[in-house]
């Protein structure tokens, strides 16, 4: 992994942002290719928008395909903002259905001729492994300008391989929140937890009443690399929580043992998981969502933990946000209360003059206000106007992470080589769903996490 010492905080400074966010919460709910011309995106006649500071080539007969792994609501919202794009441009943008993870479709694509002239990598390790294949090429400079423009220089870090800017972070995850069904937690008398203590007395409470504390989508590797990186980051701390996101201490470290023994008095009572782990590792992300906001007030748990697009899947719902679903800081299991993100970035395959105006479209706020609009998603840029969320809830999460500027941790997952954080069925996705089945196995899920990531790291 390339290092990240450029962007190492200190325990202060996250302590700082997880205060900006729970603050924030607080508020909230007390409210609530055919072009082959190189170019770098500029020259010739451009269009702008009406109130945009942004101007964008005209690039009729142009084609342009960008690949991602969303699909659903995510996808279509997504096409919106290509949408506009087409209509800025004359350009004319396909979106290209990936699968995770995305690095092996990518491959497959590139192998046969056909890549893709932008794709959305969700990690650093994937842009870093498509640098290292020479497959992603470096932004250029009017792309440069509205990254520069638009975003701290954390979010900026995370898309450079050396010195390169090879990223743009177009969409962000605040993955440090739980969600919770408030009818139950009012039937309960239950209140929000700010420790960890406080959540394990929240869950009893809750499983008194006769609801399931918790839904766990176990069959889905990713969120449970998430709740293990919100328990680390803040038991461990922030130095340590980035020595083991580059794999400079091991996985049989003391620290991950005290994480994984924290992590099962949760996942390791059948009582507190909805379907058990048995039903867990059945449960997809969508529908671990679902089935806490619906059934009225006896849904088949109470809580979900997942990032800000947890919003999303409860439009899907007839659960209104704010109101029949809200949402608190994940609680501090050490000292300080954790705050890590994720994100997409959008990294260019084929050098064009249109692919490079997509990037800088992309960067732009012009775009994220199209899709923020729609709900379900953050972004980093901090020009975004707040107005543009459709809720307080989404709203008051944006301007915090904004707020934090550049003290956040960065999924440590999506640090990892994707063999070992970001591969379906295999590394630390794997891993953590045999955890889930068995947690008193502590000692042997270490020795397994350990030999995963030595191989995925070369060390």
């Amino acid at each position: 992994m390339r290092s990240t010492s450029s962007t190492i905080r200190t325990r202060r400074t996250v302590k700082a942002a997880a205060g900006i966010l729970a603050g924030a919460l607080a508020l909230s709910l007390t409210a609530c290719g055919g072009d082959d011309d190189k170019g770098d995106g500029g020259g010739g006649t451009g269009t702008k928008e009406s109130g945009s500071t942004l101007t964008l080539p005209k690039l009729d007969g142009t084609t342009l395909e960008v690949a991602a792994v969303w699909t659903g609501p995510e996808q279509a919202n997504f096409k919106k903002v290509l949408a506009e794009f087409e209509k800025r441009t004359g350009a004319k943008v396909t979106f290209v259905p990936a699968q995770d993870p995305i690095i092996n479709f990518l491959g497959s694509k590139i192998a046969g001729g056909q890549p893709p002239d932008v794709a959305m990598l969700p990690q650093p390790g994937a842009i870093k492994q498509a640098v290292e294949k020479k497959w992603a090429r470096p932004l250029g400079a009017e792309a440069l300008k509205e990254l520069r423009k638009n975003y701290s220089q954390g979010w900026q870090d995370i898309g450079k391989v050396g010195t390169e800017q090879y990223g743009v972070y177009y969409k962000a995850a605040n993955k440090s929140l739980v969600w919770y069904n408030a009818q139950v937690f009012e039937n309960a008398g239950a209140s929000e937890p700010k420790t960890w203590d406080e959540l394990l007395t929240t869950a009893q409470t809750v499983y008194d009443s006769g609801v399931t504390p918790f839904s766990i989508p176990g069959a889905d590797g990713w969120p449970l690399t998430d709740w293990f990186e919100n328990v680390y980051l803040s038991q461990a701390g922030p130095e340590k929580y980035d020595q083991l996101a580059r794999h400079e201490i091991k996985w049989t470290d003391p620290s991950v043992k005290e994480a994984l023994t924290t992590l099962a008095q949760i996942w390791g009572k059948k009582d507190y998981v909805a379907g058990g782990a048995d039903g867990a590792l059945q449960t997809q992300f969508p529908n671990s969502v679902t089935q806490t906001f619906t059934g009225g007030d006896q849904p088949k748990a109470a809580m979900v933990y997942e990032g800000d697009f947890v919003q999303v899947n409860i439009a899907q719902t007839d659960a209104e946000i704010g109101t029949d679903a809200k949402v608190f800081p994940f609680p501090k299991v050490g000292d300080t209360a954790p705050v890590v993100s994720g994100g997409d970035a959008a990294v260019i395959l084929k050098d064009s003059k249109g692919a490079q105006a997509l990037a800088t479209f992309l960067a732009s706020p012009d775009a994220a206000e199209i899709q923020a609009k729609l709900g379900g998603y953050l972004s980093p840029n901090k020009n975004v106007d707040p107005a543009a969320y459709p809720n307080d809830v989404q709203r008051k999460i944006a301007e915090a992470l904004v707020a934090a500027g550049d003290d956040f941790r960065f999924d440590m997952s999506d640090q990892a080589p994707q063999a070992f954080g970001g591969t379906p069925g295999k590394g630390e996705w794997k891993d953590l769903q045999d955890f889930l089945k068995n947690p008193t196995d502590v000692a042997g899920i270490q020795a397994k996490l350990e030999s995963d990531a030595a191989a995925a790291y070369g060390n």
